[in-house]
Order: structure tokens, then sequence, then C-alpha cells
């Protein structure tokens, strides 16, 4: 506790840093009243938390009772406006709170070891700085088993693992192939393949080595020929050693991967066992990766969790206008991988935002529980397979109906072949009576009669609209000039006779080579009779 000594020079709160420059300085405007030490860490810390959060601690509230009591007519000058408060409350005294409590409060913790005098300065700073660490942590609410940072540094390393095995494993197989290339087609597992090359080294051991804990027996056998009359190339004893040494790097990091993983499954259970149910632990992992943190990713929305990992497509679509893309790291859980193609899109959807409340209950709730991720889960599986078994109720309506589908037709694509097609004859139609043909004739007549009599009229309507009288052109010249009548007709098509293939063929090409003929002399005409034309408005 520090008393005030000169109270003028607290009003000028703008020059008050001034007075505590130095220690001397200090001591002129406050000085101590009375001091008392925690006995541990752990006593300083509970007494700190209390005044973090606004409460009064049992040794304050002694303390205020023993020294304050006595000078109560004077105020209390305190830090936070909400102790001042409970103080006031419980204990009756006076408390003050404004800007120059602010400044002064500033002006000595600067001058704190010259006012406090007995205190070493380098003890001073470690106890300070281990309270410092101690609030923190209870701040933060400190647990080692909430910590996110492994699980970040435990998916980033699998998959530089799995990059890595990749190369060695494409490696060795390119290697060994110049020795064995038959084996590579026969073993297709590669963890398997680097153990049948580790173990047996040279394709000419293959015969005398029992490969059976290994490779099934038809497996093995199918080995065992194909090292006999194998086409790869002799290698020595070097290059055998030093593919064999590559194959145990292979199996040590497989291994590995397989121990790595398992940690990482255990940790997701144990940070976010919600989010690991829901969308698996390599999906939930990757997720929080990218965002950074649990808390980070609990900050985002549905919206965003499920076009995480996907920011390239989603501005270069903006940019370009086109269709924004429906899922991000999310299309790798196994909920959305189920779902076909035309529903993928929805089922993501769905399972952001059920996702986006199971991280929140993570990384915010206090229950470990992973019952609220299995049942969100649940709803998912069952919206899946409505929308599967197509299942969509009706909006409109009383809601219980189906939607109807169409019924299904099988429509056979087999195609018959069309005999009428090989005929040259030419097509007769059908002869009509004579009675029908005359009853025809008079109706068309009555017809043409009566519309002619109301185009006289002006009273004649064709569709709805009245018909207006056309006029006739009287100028005959350009009505020549348009209507050029060839003096030629056109031949009429020989009749072709029922006779055999070869003649069939060699009449038809007879005639399309004098149509041809006629078609190029009725076009050189025109030409002709337009030059004329021409040369004739020349002379004009």
């Amino acid at each position: 506790f520090l008393q005030v000594l000169n109270e003028k020079k607290l009003q000028e709160v703008d020059s008050l840093w001034k007075e505590f420059e130095t220690p001397e300085k200090a001591n002129k405007i406050v000085k101590l009243k009375h001091f008392e030490k925690f006995q541990d860490t752990t006593e300083a810390l509970a007494a700190s938390t209390a005044l973090v959060e606004g409460k009064l601690s049992k040794n304050l509230k002694k303390i205020l009772k023993k020294i304050v009591a006595k000078d109560a007519h004077e105020q209390l000058a305190v830090a936070d406006a909400k102790l001042g408060g409970v103080i006031k409350e419980k204990l009756n005294l006076s408390c003050i709170h404004s800007p120059m409590v602010t400044e002064l409060m500033r002006g000595i913790r600067s001058q704190i070891e010259g006012l406090i005098t007995g205190l070493p300065s380098r003890e001073m700073a470690a106890m300070c700085l281990g309270l410092a660490h101690s609030l923190s942590r209870y701040k933060l609410k400190f647990s080692p088993d909430k910590v996110d940072t492994m699980i970040i540094q435990a998916i980033s390393l699998l998959d530089d693992l799995d990059k890595e095995l990749n190369n060695y494993i494409m490696r060795c197989r390119e290697w060994y192939g110049w020795h064995f290339p038959e084996l590579g087609k026969i073993v297709t597992d590669n963890l398997t393949y680097c153990k049948c090359v580790r173990k047996v080294g040279d394709r000419s051991n293959f015969a005398s080595s029992d490969v059976s804990d290994i490779l099934p027996e038809e497996i093995e056998e199918d080995v065992k020929a194909a090292a006999e009359i194998s086409m790869g190339t002799e290698v020595s004893e070097e290059d055998i050693n030093n593919i064999i040494h590559l194959c145990d790097q292979v199996i040590e990091i497989s291994e590995y991967r397989t121990q790595l993983y398992d940690y990482l499954k255990n940790r997701m259970m144990a940070i976010a066992p919600n989010l690991t149910v829901m969308v698996g632990e390599l999906v939930g992992a990757r997720l929080i990766a990218h965002a950074g943190s649990l808390l980070n990713l609990a900050k985002h929305p549905a919206s965003t969790v499920q076009l995480l990992g996907a920011e390239k497509a989603l501005f270069r679509a903006l940019k370009t206008k086109r269709d924004t893309p429906k899922f991000g790291l999310i299309y790798h859980a196994s909920l959305v991988g189920q779902s076909n193609t035309k529903n993928k899109g929805k089922i993501s959807r769905m399972l952001a935002a059920k996702t986006a409340l199971t991280i929140r209950y993570d990384a915010l709730g206090e229950n470990t529980s992973a019952e609220m991720g299995a049942e969100n889960r649940l709803k998912v599986e069952t919206r899946l397979r409505l929308l599967e078994e197509r299942g969509i109720r009706r909006i409109s309506g009383t809601g219980k109906a189906l939607a109807k589908t169409d019924k299904y037709q099988n429509k056979s694509e087999v195609k018959v072949f069309d005999p009428s097609g090989d005929s040259t004859l030419p097509v007769v139609s059908k002869k009509r009576k004579i009675q029908e043909v005359d009853e025809q004739d008079t109706e068309v007549a009555v017809k043409a009669k009566k519309f002619k009599a109301e185009m006289k009229e002006g009273t004649a309507v064709e569709d709805g609209e009245p018909v207006k009288k056309k006029k006739k052109k009287k100028d005959k010249e350009k009505q020549a000039e348009e209507e050029v009548v060839l003096s030629e007709e056109l031949p009429t098509s020989p009749i072709i006779e029922p006779c055999c293939l070869a003649t069939r063929v060699a009449l038809l090409l007879h005639y399309a080579l004098f149509m041809a003929t006629f078609v190029c002399l009725q076009n050189t005409e025109k030409k002709k009779k337009k030059k004329k034309k021409m040369k004739d408005e020349g002379e004009d």
C-alpha cells in the first residue's frame, strides 16, 4: 500500500509522468505505507487471478480491514473499477478510479524497485517472470492434452512422408526393374515388393528361396517361373546391395508412417473427438492445420469450412465469373465419397454445417464425449440415404406424398433394314376415287369464288387480319428481267426397268452425267445474258 504525499501534482494528468522520471522524484509524490509478501507462487497466483477477475481475495480483505479502516475518511485509489465496486460494497470504503489514477499506477510500476527497498532487482525480475507465466497459463486454461500444435506438425510430417515414400518406391522399382522387370507386374503392393527384393536379392535366388511368409502360394509360383525366363540384364553384387539398402529405408519409413498415423489418430480423439467422428482424423487434422489452430477453425462459418483448401479455385471463379467450387478439403471425407456426383454438392454443404457445430463444441465446450458428432453424422447419413433413394418429399401440399417419377419405357435402338430403298422404280401415289376428287374440287372452287368477292369488297380476312389488295406492277421491263424462262425444259428421268445390278448402276451413272452437263449449259447461258445486258447498259 502506498500513500500519496502531494495531491496537487496529481491534478496535472498530462505532465504526471515527469514526476516519476527518477526514484527521488517518485518518493516525493508517494511513500510506502504497508508491505506484505506472499508465502509462495501458488498464493501469489491465487491473489493475481482474483484481481484479474475483479474479486476480493481473503488476504486482501484482511489487510484492508487492518490498515485502511484506520483511515476510513480517505479515498482508496483502485486500478480496476470492478474491484473498487466490490470493496465499496463489502467494506464500505470510498474508492476512486479515473485517468489520474491510471497515470499514477503507471508511474508506480515504472519506479517500483526504488519505492520498495530491500529487494534485489534480479530476484524481482525472476519473481515477476514466474508469476507472469503462471498467470498466462491460468488465463489460457493450459492443458497438455489440448495442444493442437502437435496435430499440425504430425499431419504435415505425414504428408511429407507420403511424398518421400512415393519417390523412394518409384526409384526402387525402376532400379530393380532393369534386373527383374517381370516382378513389378506380378507383385503390385509396394511394401511387399520391397520385402521380396530385400529377402531374395538376385533373381537367380528366387528358385531356391522361400518367400511364402511374404507372398501367397500362387503368386510365389508365378514369380519363380518368371525369374527363370526373365528378360532383365545382369547386375553386380554392389548394385544389389545398394538396392537392398534402399528397400530397408522404404520399409523403415513405412513402419514409422503407420506409427505416426496411430499417434495422430489418438491425438485427434483427445483434442477434437466430435470432428474426428464427423469427417475422420486425416480430414479433421488437415482442416485444423489449414486454419492454424482449432480455435481459429471454430471462428469460421460453415460456408468457409466447406471451401477450406479451395481458395485459389474460388478466387479464380470469382474473377472469371464462372461457377464457384462446392468443396475443398472436406471432399475427402467418407460421407462425400459415398454420394454420387449429382449429390456431392448437397452432402458437402450439409456436412460442412454439421462439422462447424462439432468444431465449436470441441474448441469451446468442456465435455470430451463424441456423442454430438455421432448424432450429427447419423443425420447426414439419413439425408444421404434419402437423396440416393430419390425419397425427396414435395414442398407443396401435405408434404406426405412422394415426388412423381416418369414411368420407364424401354425403347429398342436396334434398326431394321428397309428394302424399299433398293427399288429404283418411280413411286406412284394411290388413285383416289372419282367422287372424292369431284367433291374436293367443288369445295375449293366455292372457297376461291367467295374469297375473290370479299377481296373486291375489301372485307377479306386471313388469320384474323384484313387482307389488303396487291398493286399490280406496270413496269413490264423489270418483270421481263426478273422472270427469265428457259426454252429448254428439264428432261424427265428415264424409266429404269428392273434388270441386273450392274446395268442399274451404269444407267444411274449415265443419267447423273447427263444432268450435270445440262446444269453446266444452263449456267453458261445465264452468264452470257448477264454480260450482254451489262454491255447494253454501258453503251446507253
